[in-house]
C-alpha cells in the first residue's frame, strides 16, 4: 500500500465519527428521542429478561459440561 492509501483508510473513519458527533452535537429534538430509544431498549432487553427468560441450564443443572451435553442433545434432536 502506498502512504496516500494508507492515509485515506485513516482518514475514512474519522471524518464519519466527526461528522455522526457533529450531527448529534447541533440536535435538539433528536437528542429526546435518542434517549427515548435507549429506555426502551433498556427495557426490553434487561427487565423483560429478568422476568420472562429464566436461565434455565443453570436451574436444571449443576455444572457445564452437563449444560453443554443437553444443549449438544437438544440441538441433534
Amino acid at each position: 500500500m502506498t502512504h496516500i492509501m494508507a492515509n485515506a483508510l485513516i482518514e475514512i473513519p474519522r471524518r464519519v465519527f466527526r461528522f455522526y458527533a457533529d450531527g448529534f452535537r447541533s440536535m435538539t429534538i433528536g437528542r429526546k428521542l435518542w434517549l427515548l430509544i435507549v429506555i426502551k431498549l433498556f427495557i426490553i432487553f434487561a427487565v423483560l429478561k429478568l422476568f420472562f427468560f429464566p436461565d434455565l441450564l443453570s436451574r436444571d443443572y449443576d455444572n457445564d459440561v452437563d449444560r453443554a451435553r443437553a444443549v449438544g442433545q437438544s440441538l441433534l434432536k
